[in-house]
């Protein structure tokens, strides 16, 4: 009856892991929203004796409500909507392409994935799996959460720590990848401000890219749907309660319960795996290719608009890492330029990563389930 006297090496372990991810939120602020609750999930989950991440458990009940049925992730989505304003890309309807293009990087790990498989002994990934494991290249959690939790169950704690972990690492990973595709002059284009979007227009924006993506993506409304509802919430001005709700209690409650259930399925059997480390790394990878994508997608766009150029470091915010990479891409180009400002333009293409990652997740689920 004493959990000391049974607790197994891998216990042990993975409560270091635990205190580590609590250390990492809470000493060096890497995503402490959803580190503090998965790695308070963790330290739950090796307690011996406990049964707290088992079917039975509080943690396991919530899993199997909210994570293994994708419902939290679609609520989260609710949330983000009712945060984000899609004026930058309204405005500048280009820089939507970049958004596009930063999916890249969950295709060509999906090929590297299941390269991987055939070129290195027992190591084994399916379709499901990869494409699980690809979709962190998008740099957004609920939409990792949600694919892989329809395809690949197993493998949802660690794509999603994985996932969390490197979005809290945006402004380490991504500054050299930007400024080694760029020159120095690239990075100091001053960019046009956009026209100025009027209310009619911003309602008609949710609606329309509903219906639209939904009728050519069918798998991907539900995500897309839930983040254009929020929205349309915001824009429509006479649902401030609903808009505060969904701000704040719904986005944090389902953020607490998703945090402390995928840290519960951070187990020794399912996490202290050769397979996971190499997830590490294909999931930094995938990070690393969306950022290049963006950046690269810019340049071309450039070559045919020689008079209206954009500035490629907005590329790299096509991964959505609401808003974190927008403020890297306006970092980096003020150090180039202190009078630049690009936080808005970089915003374009970032809530058009929000809605690229969950199309691209639509599109690998219609394929794959």
């Amino acid at each position: 009856m004493l959990g000391f006297l049974t607790i197994s090496g891998q216990e042990i372990v993975m409560l270091i892991v635990g205190i580590v991810l609590l250390y990492l939120a809470v000493y060096k602020k890497y995503e402490p929203l959803l580190l503090v609750p998965i790695g308070f999930g963790c330290i739950l989950a090796n307690i011996p004796l406990a049964g707290i991440s088992q079917t039975t458990g509080f943690l396991g009940i919530i899993y199997s409500f909210g994570i293994k049925t994708g419902l939290f992730p679609i609520l989260i989505f609710i949330g983000i909507g009712a945060w984000t304003d899609f004026e930058p890309l309204i405005a500048h309807p280009i820089t939507g392409i970049l958004g596009l293009a930063a999916q890249v990087g969950i295709f060509i790990t999906i090929g590297l994935c299941l390269a991987a498989s055939s070129l290195i002994p027992g190591l084994e990934f399916n379709l499901q799996e990869a494409a699980s494991i690809g979709i962190i290249g998008g740099a957004d959690g609920p939409t990792t959460i949600y694919l892989a939790s329809r395809l690949a169950p197993q493998l949802v704690s660690s794509v999603a720590v994985v996932a969390y972990s490197y979005m809290a690492l945006v402004p380490i990973i991504q500054p050299p990848i930007m400024r080694l595709l760029t020159t120095k002059q690239e990075r100091q284009i001053i960019m046009k401000d956009g026209r100025t979007i009027s209310k009619t227009t911003k309602l008609i924006f949710p609606i329309a890219t509903t219906i639209v993506i939904g009728l050519i993506i069918p798998d991907a409304t539900p995500l897309v749907g839930a983040l254009m509802f929020g929205n349309f919430l915001r824009e429509s001005e006479v649902c401030d309660r609903l808009v505060k709700a969904s701000q704040n209690e719904l986005l944090n409650l389902c953020t607490i319960l998703v945090g402390l259930s995928v840290g519960g399925r951070l187990t020794g059997e399912t996490f202290l795996t050769f397979k996971t480390l190499i997830i590490l790394l294909l999931g930094v990878f995938a990070f690393a290719t969306a950022t290049a994508s963006g950046v690269l997608m810019a340049k071309l766009i450039n070559l045919f608009r020689p008079n209206n150029r954009i500035n490629p470091l907005i590329g790299a915010a096509g991964v959505s890492a609401v808003p974190m990479a927008a403020r890297v891409a306006n970092l980096e180009g003020q150090k180039a330029n202190p009078y630049n400002f690009l936080l808005m333009h970089a915003m374009g293409p970032n809530v058009a990563g929000v809605i690229g990652s969950a199309m691209a997740a639509g599109l690998l689920l219609a394929i794959l389930k």
